[in-house]
């Protein structure tokens, strides 16, 4: 009984882990309309900021998918894509702000997600945290 319950313990779709899957999810609807809007319709003002968007929807869509399979390759998807989602609202966060000519407009991670109540900074740390507290003992 001990091993079905440490099982069910280190599974991220379980817990507190549905709710990140949710908030991906969210982020997946929000970012994919939105970057599609912008594409679709003012593509040519602002193309690497809405790239960057459409970017950002594809790895929120493959972070949830890969948090919701729990496996051993859905945790290495996650982790992945939590870690790109990391390095690139780090990134583009700083470059927004310190060359803002470089993004005409928004993108989902411009000034580290500000324009999404911060949210996309704070998603990806929690979803390392995430990994990282469910992950499984190797003893």
């Amino acid at each position: 009984m001990g091993e079905a319950r440490t099982a069910t313990r280190n599974r991220t779709n379980t817990g507190p882990g549905r709710l990140l899957i949710a908030v991906y999810l969210l982020f997946a609807i929000a970012a994919t309309s939105r970057a599609g809007l912008q594409i679709a319709t003012k593509f040519g003002e602002a193309p690497v900021a809405y790239l960057l968007s459409a970017l950002a929807a594809l790895v929120y869509i493959v972070a949830a998918v890969g948090l919701a399979r729990a496996g051993a390759a859905g945790r290495r998807l996650a982790l992945a894509c939590c870690s790109v989602e990391l390095v690139g609202v780090v990134g583009v966060g700083v470059l927004s702000l310190v060359d803002p000519e470089l993004f005409p407009d928004e993108t989902v991670w411009s000034q580290f997600g500000s324009g999404y109540g911060y949210i996309p900074l704070v998603l990806p740390v929690l979803g390392l945290l995430w990994l990282w507290r469910t992950r499984h003992d190797p003893a």
